[in-house]
């Protein structure tokens, strides 16, 4: 009875570890970072080494730019918190001023649009046709959208 429980403990070890192993092994990458990104890019549009280098090449030169676009997003995120802080503390707003920050505001947007427009249409020409059908496919609904609203 002892030797009957012994190999089933066991066993039932050993089959966890491998369920463990397996599961590790398939997990994709958890991290938010470009290469983690690229990374389940290659796998989910199955890239060839060449186009994955080719791809992470693009991301990279593209990446000052869209960094750029992404400070001053934050910061006009911060500017309308500051608006919104004034018109609830106060009950006044200089509509002058929120009138050029919605102009700016919508620049930065479009901006953000055609710069994320463009380096899917570069991606997409490293890609076969049926790669490139995938790739459009779970972008698009995002990139016909327009960019999500800055103010919520």
């Amino acid at each position: 009875m002892k030797r009957t429980l012994i190999i089933v403990l066991g066993g039932l070890a050993a089959g966890w570890m491998a369920y463990e192993a397996c599961y590790l092994s398939q997990r994709p990458c958890s991290g938010n970072s470009l290469d983690c990104q690229l990374e389940w890019m290659k796998t989910e549009l199955k890239l060839s080494d060449e186009q994955f280098a080719l791809l992470q090449t693009l991301h990279k030169e593209s990446s000052p730019r869209l960094v750029a676009l992404a400070s001053q997003v934050a910061r006009m995120r911060e500017e309308y918190e500051a608006f919104e802080h004034e018109r609830t503390t106060s009950g006044q707003v200089d509509f002058l001023e929120f009138a050029h920050f919605v102009e700016n505001r919508r620049a930065v947007d479009r901006e953000c649009l055609s710069s994320a427009r463009q380096l899917v249409a570069d991606a997409s020409r490293i890609m076969t046709t049926q790669q490139r059908a995938r790739y459009l496919g779970l972008l698009g609904p995002v990139l016909s959208s327009g960019s999500p609203p800055l103010v919520n």
